[in-house]
């Protein structure tokens, strides 16, 4: 069974970096596309982006310009550089795969995208 897991989460100052990285341990992702979202406590999920399997990237206003996927052509990887980290950044993410061509390969057995969201990865940003 393929299980998403973000990671890369941690306690940051204000106009800092950080690498979030989706996996699934095991596995090897290919052609997929892939999802960002992200969640405060007592507000509703956000999307916070989306790589396309024909590699266009989209991003939420807040976030634009400071969120990118590490590789918008490489498909395997869900990866997201976050830039100029502000203080309403503070959630925890979570990722998800997507696409009709996505696979995971792991042990000689392959299967789609994983229904569910991944476990959440915690960032916090102190001004």
């Amino acid at each position: 069974q393929v299980q998403l897991v973000a990671s890369g989460g941690r306690s940051v100052q204000a106009g800092g970096y950080l690498r979030l990285s989706c996996t699934a341990p095991g596995f090897g992702a290919a052609s997929c596309g892939w999802n960002w979202f992200r969640q405060t406590e007592g507000k509703q999920r956000e999307w916070v982006s989306s790589l396309s399997t024909d590699g266009s990237t989209t991003y939420a206003e807040s976030v634009k310009g400071r969120f990118t996927f590490v590789s918008a052509n490489a498909k395997n990887t869900g990866d997201l550089q976050v830039y100029r980290l502000k203080p309403e950044d503070t959630a925890m993410y979570f990722c998800k795969a997507r696409g009709m061509t996505c696979t995971f390969c792991g042990d000689d057995r392959c299967y789609g995208p994983p229904d569910d969201y991944s476990q959440g990865t915690q960032v916090n940003v102190s001004s």
